[in-house]
């Protein structure tokens, strides 16, 4: 099922094409291996506190989010063979094209909000 992902803070959509992995190995596997991440996609990875980009081929923006859709940790354009830390607030990941933070403004402190697309 596809989700839609709003800033509600900011008013604005990140995303219309998210995807949820809730699996250990669709969470596993993520983005890893796929030559691009078009405008409008996502990958928001349940639970998940923590992510790394072995494997990618591309940079991502990545929000790190509490279990109140609240952004904890805002990463822009992370490339390829990083890590990030583990965020203890954090609860869950949403994996974005590079640019999408930058576009909406999204920062941390901004609330989200999924609904079915």
């Amino acid at each position: 099922m596809s989700l839609a992902v709003r800033n509600l803070t900011r008013n604005t959509l990140l995303a219309n094409r998210a995807e949820r992995a809730a699996s250990f190995y669709s969470r596993f596997v993520g983005l890893m291996g796929r030559r691009e991440l078009p405008f409008g996609d996502a990958l928001w990875i349940d639970p998940c506190n923590s992510i790394h980009t072995f494997f990618m081929r591309i940079p991502i923006d990545v929000l790190l989010l509490d279990r109140d859709l609240r952004v904890v940790k805002a990463f822009h354009a992370l490339v390829p063979w990083r890590m990030t830390l583990i965020y203890r607030k954090a609860r869950t990941v949403l994996e974005l094209p590079a640019g999408t933070l930058a576009a909406s403004q999204t920062a941390e402190g901004d609330q989200l909000d999924f609904q079915a697309a």
